[in-house]
Formats: structure tokens, sequence, C-alpha cells
């Protein structure tokens, strides 16, 4: 039997509830993954989750397939987000670990940042720096955080964000760079900081070595 998307869609047009519980299973978790990075929040990400498979449920018999089931799956999601955005007041922002793994194609993956060899006082900066990306993260409009998370998060591609979007392949190059530049502009107080300490505490440990 086949089991494409696109197969599923049309059985699911047809009344097969059992085809519809087949692409929630094969989706909820990037797009949750995509919704959480885009809310920072856990339980809000959920909700959202949910509703973008109660709108792709009730607007399966409408889909022509004139974009992928993905494509269209994502571009439900991201303008979910972006209403949630519009709508709700901001809470208060809270700090979440970056260490929960992302959905990529070829299955789960850690987003990376950078690390320093393990001992417990790299272990702490190395967290600290996770929970800076994730404030710098946060910081960003709507249109570059949508960008970044898709392509650094859930790897996809300029061509499939450009459709999801609905925006020509340049834009989401420019914004993903954009996006970039605005991630490192705000990390680099806290990474050239840590490279001083860095510095230092090297000193400090070469001026105690015995001298021989």
């Amino acid at each position: 039997m086949d089991h494409s998307d696109l197969a599923l869609v049309e059985r699911c047009q047809r009344g097969d509830r059992a085809a519809f519980e087949a692409l929630v299973k094969r989706y909820q978790d990037r797009i949750y993954n995509f919704v959480y990075r885009m809310t920072e929040d856990p339980d809000e990400a959920e909700d959202l989750t949910q509703e973008v498979f109660v709108r792709v449920y009730r607007s399966l018999p409408r889909f022509r397939g004139q974009a992928s089931f993905q494509t269209w799956l994502y571009r439900i999601a991201s303008n979910l987000c972006i209403d949630r955005h519009r709508h709700q007041e901001r809470s208060p922002q809270v700090v979440r670990s970056l260490d929960a793994p992302v959905e990529g194609p070829d299955g789960e993956r850690e987003f990376e940042v950078p690390d320093w060899q393990s001992n417990p006082e790299n272990a702490f900066l190395s967290q600290e720096l996770r929970e800076q990306v994730h404030r710098a993260l946060a910081s960003l409009t709507e249109k570059l955080r949508v960008v970044v998370v898709m392509y650094d998060m859930q790897g996809l591609s300029y061509e499939e964000i450009a459709q999801i979007l609905r925006c020509p392949v340049g834009t989401v190059k420019s914004r993903l760079f954009n996006a970039r530049a605005a991630l490192r502009e705000a990390l680099r107080p806290y990474v050239e900081g840590n490279e001083v300490r860095r510095h230092e505490m090297s000193s400090d440990q070469t001026a105690h070595l015995p001298v021989g």
C-alpha cells in the first residue's frame, strides 16, 4: 500500500481516519518542535500543535496538492504562530533549555551551539551560552525567527521555506542572513566576555605551574 503523504491525504478525503492518524503520527513531533521554538512555551506549543491538526483535518477536503502536504502543513503552523504573536500579549520571557532534540529530515538531531572541553567550569559556561542563544533567538522578529527555526532547526531547504512563506528564495536567504547576523551581534558581548574569562583562567593556572 502506498503510504506517501499524497496517498494518505487522498485516503483521508475518502473518510479514512486511520490515514489521518498516520499523517499526524508522521508530523506531530516536527510541528510541535517548530511551534515550541516559535512560542517559547511548551504548554502553548502543545495547544497550538493540536490546533494545527484540527485545522488540517477540517481543510483536507479542499487540499488539491498545488504544494506538498508538508509545505501546506508548515504554512498552517507558521500562520497560527504569527496570529498568536499578533493577537496575544507577550508573557514574560522564560529561559528554557535548548537541549531538547529537534526533528530533521533524517530524524532527531540536537540544535548545536558552541561548546568547550568538558569540565565543571566549561559545562556551566556551555549551559549559560545556551540560555543566551535562547534569549537572542526570542528577541528576533517573527519574520527572522521563523526562517532560522525552519532552516537551522527543522532542516528545511530554502525552496521549501519559500513555498511555505510564499516569498522568493532570495527573500528567505536575506532573512536568514539578517537573522544570523542579529544572533551573532546579540551573542558577541557574551562570547567575547567569556573568551577574556577563559584567557584569565588559563593565565592564572599557568602562573601556578612549578618552575623547573
